[in-house]
Order: structure tokens, then sequence, then C-alpha cells
């Protein structure tokens, strides 16, 4: 009688990584041919960096680099959507295999996942209606209703530096909750990415009314990057090539001229 044999395969997002992990080698300016799907979380609730056409499909400058960036590495960019404070687990659960989408560089997240060196930098700034008391000094803040994106550095920056000074730092899901309701009048401001207070919400119709107020701040991270598992540390070598090529190229400024009239790689 023959004998069967079975041979244990991998679940498809595990296949996915392990052939990226393989195929992504970068070596004398030219990476492997080899082709995959790369995962990349999202939350387009933050144009211009990452925003959802009418149609369903993503844009924004986040998901403009990420396209470039898979092109270069001959990987297909699959985008996935999530809210923003699931991003982590997310990745850690291998539900998705990289996080693009304006996540910040910072100590308390380098403690769980990988991050690609950086590829834009922004300071952040407190919006509020124009002629808010909050204008005036960090006093104004006692009493008042301060929003903020639900595991944001926003929110780790808003909590350590002005709850102590009386503000009531509320968390929303989404940035479009946060704009929401500082037009309707539950939230006193809202603190969020420089560039897209100004772009995202200001410069619109919705944004009539409100303004920047106080100076702009600086969280203490080092950018934004794409973030990775840990031990990918063969995809985050070939993703840094990728972002080191289109710096050397041009490419990155062409496509940041989509969408700026400033340098947004910073210092």
């Amino acid at each position: 009688m023959a004998l069967s044999s079975s041979v244990h395969t991998p679940p498809p997002m595990k296949i996915s990584l392990m052939i990226l992990c393989a195929a992504l080698t970068f070596s004398g300016g030219a990476f492997a041919a080899d082709a995959t799907t790369l995962r990349l979380g999202i939350d387009p609730s933050y144009p211009p960096m990452d925003a959802k056409a009418p149609d369903g499909s993503f844009q924004g400058f986040d998901v403009d680099l990420g396209n470039e960036i898979c092109r270069r590495i001959h990987a297909h960019c699959q985008w996935v959507e999530l809210e923003f404070s699931g991003m982590i687990p997310a990745l850690q659960a291998r539900k998705i295999d990289a996080i693009l989408s304006s996540m910040a560089i910072t100590e308390k997240r380098e403690q769980q996942i990988l991050f690609s060196s950086k590829i834009f930098q922004f300071k952040s700034r407190l919006i509020a209606r124009q002629g808010s008391p909050l204008a005036a000094n960090a006093s104004a803040l006692a009493g008042k209703q301060i929003g903020v994106q639900s595991g944001t550095q926003f929110e780790g920056y808003a909590l350590k530096n002005w709850a102590p000074l009386g503000a009531n730092v509320v968390a929303y899901k989404s940035q479009d909750e946060v704009f929401a309701d500082l037009r309707n009048g539950r939230l006193d401001g809202a603190l969020l990415g420089s560039v897209e207070a100004d772009i995202g919400f200001l410069r619109t119709p919705a944004g009539k009314g409100f303004t920047f107020v106080g100076e702009p701040l600086s969280m203490g991270d080092r950018g934004v990057g794409i973030g990775l598992r840990k031990d990918e540390t063969a995809v985050q070598a070939s993703i840094n090539a990728a972002i080191a090529s289109m710096l050397k190229d041009g490419t990155y400024a062409q496509i940041a001229k989509k969408y700026f009239d400033f340098n947004p790689y910073g210092d």
C-alpha cells in the first residue's frame, strides 16, 4: 500500500512575507526581480497624506510614496484600511505587512516595531476658532476641550503636557471626528500635524473661521517612517535603499511638488 504524505503550508500572509524577505535584496543599484504583495495599513482620514477618493481608491502623499517604493522593490502595494490606533496590533498579528500612514518614529513605538528611515517630518500645531483665548498662553488651556486622534503622538503629547494644566484631552477614532466636533463647538481646539491641519482643514470650506493658535510644537519624534515587525530587517534594508534612491534621483521631490510648496523631508 502506498504511503500518503502531507505538506504543511504556511498561511498566505506568511508566505507573502517569507517571499518578500527573500526577494527584496538591494545590491548594486538594482532590486531583485521577484514580485510579491506588500499589505500596507492606512487610515485615509488625514489629507493630503492619506485620503480616499470618491471611487474608494486611496490617494495622498503617503500613497504615492508607498506605490513608488513598491515599484522599486518589485512588490505590489495592497492598501488595507484601518483605524490608526489599530495599526500596530494589526501589524503584530500579521494582518498587514507594514504601516504607511503618517506614523511618527518615537521611542515608545520603537520598543514595539521596526521603522524604515524617515520619509518626511512636520511640526505640529493647535487649531481653534479665530479669536480663541487659547492663543494667549498655556494657562488658557485650563478647562478647555482639546481633540486628538487616538493612538497618535498628539494624544501622548497633550496628555503629558496639557492635561496637568487642566485641559481635558478628548481622543477620537478618526481625525474626521475631531474636525466634526471642532466645527460643532464640542471642542475648543485640536492638535495635529501642521500640514494636515492646514491643507486638510483650514484651507477647506469646513475650516472657515478657524486658525492656528500658539507656536509650532515639536513632538520629540524623528519624523515619519514605515512601520515593520521587529524581525524584518531585510525588508527594512530594501525599503531604506528605495527611499535613498528616490531622494537621490529627484523622484521624491517630484512627488512632493504635487502636494507642497516646500520640502516635506525636513532637516
